[in-house]
């Protein structure tokens, strides 16, 4: 049986996308430098906005620094999820785990 992920309405997935490359897009940059490679791995990224998500992970378009654009979609760390607090959730944690990643100290959370 194929699980098909939960999508999220419209209006939340609007609010969260504006939210994140508004606000955050020095995260989506670190996101996908840790997670964004072929192979899930580190990636040279130069520029990323998330475009969507749903209950399985985000999806972001990133620009190496070969000029090369394209896609990467990154599960959310703890798995499946369906309510619009745990897209905050899995976006911290996804930011959390890229920093450790990466050698980066994090931010304080709010």
């Amino acid at each position: 049986m194929v699980l098909v992920p939960h999508i999220f309405e419209d209006n939340v997935r609007a609010a969260v996308l504006h939210h994140m490359n508004d606000d955050h897009q020095d995260d989506n940059l670190l996101i996908t430098r840790a997670f964004g490679g072929a192979d899930g791995g580190k990636a040279d990224v130069t520029a990323a906005a998330m475009v969507d998500f749903d209950g399985a992970g985000g999806d972001w378009s990133i620009t190496l620094a070969d000029g090369t654009v394209r896609a990467a979609r990154i599960p959310w760390p703890g798995g499946a999820i369906s309510e619009r607090i745990e897209v905050r959730q899995q976006i911290v944690r996804l930011y959390d785990d890229a920093c450790a990643a990466l050698g980066v100290e994090p931010r304080p959370h709010e």
